[in-house]
C-alpha cells in the first residue's frame, strides 16, 4: 500500500512555493532486483532432453567405399557399405595382436597369422587366405583394400600410435589383419606364377634365421620353383619378420612346413633328382676327396656329421666294454661311413627335370637324412668355389645362385627340347 508521507516531509524542508513530488513506495523492494521468470503456456513448454547413459561397447559406423574418381558411390553401391567397430581403450582384441605376433605356439595352436602392410594384405587376400579381423588407423585404408574381399570381417578402427607400438617396422603402415593359418591346397596362386613355374623344388633344412628363410622364398618364388619344403628345425614361416622378408612370396608358391624327413618324399615325384648345397671350397678339395664319405670332407654338414657319427657309436657299444678314450671315440667316427655323393660345381650341368635342392643353415647345417635322400634319387653335392679365405656364402645367398643356375639349365634343356619337337 502506498503511503504518501514524502508529501509532508516536502512541504516542512523546502516551504511555501516548492514543487513537491510525490513518490509511490511499493512494499517487498527486493523483490524488484529479482529477473523475471517466463511463464511458458503447457502447449509451448519444451521437453527436457534426458542423456542417455553411453554404452559400455563400441557403436558401429558404417563406412561408404569410394570410386575411383574419389566420390561417394550412388545408392546402389551404398547398399554394400562396410560396418566398422572405434576401439576403446582396454580393448581386449588388441591384445591379441602382439599375442600373435610373438607366439609360435599360440599361432599353431589357434591356427591364426599376423599381417601388416598393404601389399602383403592385398596379396593374401587375392590368394584366397581368409581375413578375420582388420585394424586401422584411418578410413583411407580401407579404399586401398578390394571391398569384396572384406565382407563378414571384423573391422576395427584403432589409434595409430596402438599400431606403432604393435608394429616391428621402422615406420608403422597404419594396417594390420589376422588370418586364418593358409592351407597350401585351398590357395588359389597367381596364374602368371603358375604359367612360369619349372620342374625345380627347394627343401630347407634347419633355417634358423628369419631374415634367410624369408629371402629363400622371395628368390624361390622368383626362380619359379614349384613348391618349397621345410623340415622341422625350420624357423615358422609364418613368423612376421620372414613374412616380412618373403615380400608376399608366401602367397605366391605353396610353402609347406614342419614335415619330417619321412613323409618329405611323398610331396616329390618318384624321378626327382636331390641335390644338396655345400660350402666346401673347391680349391680345397683334392680330386682323390671329391667322393670321400669321411664327415670332415662335406662343408656345412661336417659338424653335424661328427655329433650324429659319436652319438651312433656310444649307442652301439656295448654296456660291458671298457668306456674308450676321446681320442680313439674321435678316431673311429672319422672313419664312420656317410652317404656317397659325386661332387659338381654349381655351373655344371645337374639340372635334370625334375630336380629338387636342399639348402641347410648356417649354424646346424645339413642333416644325415637330406644325405641320405640324395644318395637314394641319384643326387649329388653343389659347390659353389669362393676365393681363399672365406668361409662359406649366407645360406640365402647361396640357395639364390643355385636356384636361378638350375632355372637357367632346366630353361635351356627345354629350349632344345622344343627345338627337336619342331
Amino acid at each position: 500500500m502506498a503511503v504518501p508521507w514524502l508529501c509532508l516531509l516536502a512541504g516542512g524542508f523546502f516551504g511555501r512555493g516548492t514543487r513537491v513530488v510525490t513518490v509511490t513506495v511499493k512494499r517487498h523492494v527486493r523483490a524488484l532486483r529479482r529477473r523475471p521468470v517466463q511463464v511458458l503456456h503447457p502447449q509451448e513448454e519444451k521437453k527436457e532432453e534426458v542423456k542417455q547413459p553411453k554404452p559400455s561397447s563400441t557403436k558401429w559406423r558404417v563406412y561408404t567405399p569410394r570410386n575411383s574418381a574419389g566420390g561417394e558411390e550412388q545408392a546402389s553401391a551404398r547398399s554394400q557399405s562396410l560396418r566398422y567397430d572405434k576401439a576403446v581403450p582396454g580393448d581386449r582384441r588388441l591384445a591379441k595382436v602382439v599375442t600373435i605376433a610373438k607366439s609360435r605356439k599360440f599361432r599353431e595352436q589357434h591356427g591364426k597369422v599376423l599381417l601388416e602392410g598393404r601389399r602383403l594384405i592385398c596379396d593374401a587376400l587375392e590368394a584366397g587366405a581368409m581375413l578375420q579381423t582388420l585394424f586401422f588407423s584411418t578410413v583411407d585404408r580401407l579404399n586401398e583394400l578390394p571391398n569384396e574381399k572384406l565382407k563378414g570381417v571384423n573391422l576395427i578402427k584403432v589409434k595409430f600410435e596402438d599400431i606403432q607400438l604393435w608394429s616391428d617396422l621402422v615406420t608403422a603402415q597404419g594396417i594390420i589383419g589376422i588370418f586364418s593359418r593358409p592351407d597350401h591346397t585351398k590357395m588359389s596362386y597367381p596364374v602368371t606364377q603358375q604359367k612360369n613355374s619349372l620342374p625345380l623344388s627347394l627343401i630347407c633344412d634347419n633355417i634358423r634365421d628369419p631374415g634367410n628363410l624369408g629371402t629363400i622364398l622371395r628368390s624361390a618364388a622368383g626362380a619359379g620353383c614349384n613348391k618349397v619344403l621345410l623340415t622341422k628345425g625350420c624357423v615358422d614361416a609364418w613368423e612376421p619378420k620372414v613374412l616380412r622378408a618373403g615380400m608376399g612370396a608366401h602367397f605366391r608358391i605353396p610353402v609347406i612346413t614342419s614335415l619330417e624327413w619321412e613323409v618329405i618324399p611323398n610331396y616329390l615325384s618318384a624321378s626327382t633328382r636331390v641335390c644338396v648345397a655345400d660350402n666346401c671350397n673347391l680349391h680345397m678339395a683334392q680330386p682323390a676327396k671329391l667322393a670321400s664319405t669321411r664327415a670332415s670332407d662335406y662343408g656345412w654338414v661336417s659338424c653335424h656329421l661328427e655329433r650324429m657319427g659319436k652319438r651312433q657309436l656310444s649307442y652301439d657299444s656295448s654296456s660291458d666294454e671298457e668306456e674308450e678314450s676321446d681320442d680313439e671315440e674321435t678316431e673311429r667316427s672319422s672313419k664312420v661311413s656317410f652317404p656317397e655323393l659325386s661332387v659338381h660345381t654349381y655351373c655344371e650341368n645337374w639340372a635334370q627335370p625334375p630336380v629338387a635342392i636342399v639348402i641347410g643353415g648356417e649354424t646346424h647345417g645339413l642333416s644325415v637324412e637330406s644325405l641320405q635322400l640324395a644318395e637314394s634319387s641319384g643326387g649329388t653335392r653343389l659347390l659353389i668355389p669362393v676365393v681363399p679365405g672365406v668361409d662359406s656364402l649366407n645360406s640365402a645367398m647361396a640357395a639364390s645362385i643355385l636356384l636361378f643356375e638350375g632355372r637357367r639349365q632346366l630353361q635351356q634343356k627345354e629350349a632344345v627340347h622344343l627345338q627337336i619337337l619342331i
